[in-house]
């Protein structure tokens, strides 16, 4: 498929500088680009995008004396994902109930849906309008699956779980595990049992390799517009709000409440029963360790403002020389008392 760059800044809602008629036939990033891509550049890459390969790029306002076609737009990401999805052909999924798939007992299954084969769908369960379950997903007994919702092979929804609509869960992620609940009597550990169930609302997305263990009683919750990263571990009775981002190998321990629009960078770690204020950030490899406020940015462990942790860090480079400088001085006192 092959588009003119003015067709493209018409798509995208921006002003056009340099020649409209020229061909456009893919998308990449900067470093990939050839001369029939378009990409786009934000700071720090703008210098990058100058010499690149790319027919013409697509730029924030602002940017001064540059040699490519350019596209500016108010939102270069955003409307560069706009291409990407021009540009990228689209799956071919039959909305069919493969013959190969197993469909339990009072399942209730909704319109223009695809089961692909060895997919299974426990008693009870229900599948809302245009779901996709790929090969070996499992969707327990009594659960839920909203409308227009993605579940990549392997994926397993146990028991009374229920997910939204519009969410995509990627492969192998088990929503409703049991939690992590034993009571140690005389050295042995005995499992409490875990009755409860997850509830995951609309428009979520979770990665790969992921695990959102069910309530010892009651629910978890992963709220509207959370974005799950690959290799997470949300413990039981935990309440994520909306809208908040949890970046790879982060671990939320159970009962911990999450407030809106906050963001957790790498393997950031909480303990249980805490609350998390809304709007906040928290740097990779952060250790949460009591209740934090809303708005803040937080790093390093235990977890505190950023700005603080940076200036921890820098002293402790110089700690070795501090240290060799305060024995001399104790060697001097030391000497001078005699």
């Amino acid at each position: 498929m092959e588009k003119t760059l003015g067709e493209l800044a018409q798509l995208i809602g921006g002003r056009l500088q340099g020649d409209a008629n020229i061909k456009i036939a893919g998308v990449a990033n900067i470093a990939a680009a050839k001369v029939s891509d378009i990409t786009f550049a934000v700071e720090p890459h703008i210098e990058e995008a100058r010499t690149c390969q790319a027919a013409a790029v697509i730029l924030p306002e602002g940017i001064e004396a540059f040699a490519k076609p350019v596209i500016i737009v108010e939102n270069p990401r955003e409307s560069f994902i706009k291409l990407v999805e021009l540009f990228t052909p689209p799956l071919t999924i039959k909305r069919e109930i493969s013959d190969k798939a197993s469909i339990g007992n009072n399942v209730i299954i909704g319109k223009n849906v695809a089961i692909m084969p060895f997919a299974v769908v426990d008693d009870n369960a229900v599948i809302g309008d245009d779901v996709i379950l790929y090969p070996h997903t499992y969707v327990g007994q009594y659960a839920r699956i909203g409308n227009e919702t993605c579940l990549y092979s392997n994926v397993t929804v146990r028991e009374f779980c229920e997910v939204g609509s519009n969410v995509i869960i990627h492969s192998s992620t088990v929503i409703g595990s049991d939690g992590f609940g034993f009571v140690t009597k005389k050295g042995k550990h005995i499992k409490v049992p875990q009755i409860g169930n997850v509830v995951v609302e609309n428009d979520v997305e979770i990665g790969a390799n992921a695990a959102v263990d069910r309530a010892a009683m009651g629910t978890t919750y992963i709220r509207t517009g959370t974005k799950i990263d690959n290799l997470v571990h949300i413990g039981h009775n935990c309440d994520i709000g909306e809208n908040t981002l949890i970046v790879a190998q982060t671990g939320i321990s159970g009962s911990t409440k999450v407030g809106h629009n906050v963001t957790f960078g790498g393997q950031v770690g909480t303990v249980g029963h805490i609350e998390i204020g809304a709007n906040s950030v928290f740097a990779a490899r952060s250790g949460i360790i009591n209740n934090t406020p809303e708005n803040v940015f937080y790093a390093g462990f235990p977890a505190r403002p950023h700005s603080e942790w940076l200036r921890m860090t820098a002293a402790s480079a110089h700690a070795p020389q501090m240290r060799k400088q305060i024995k001399e001085i104790t060697r001097r006192l030391e000497k001078n008392k005699n």
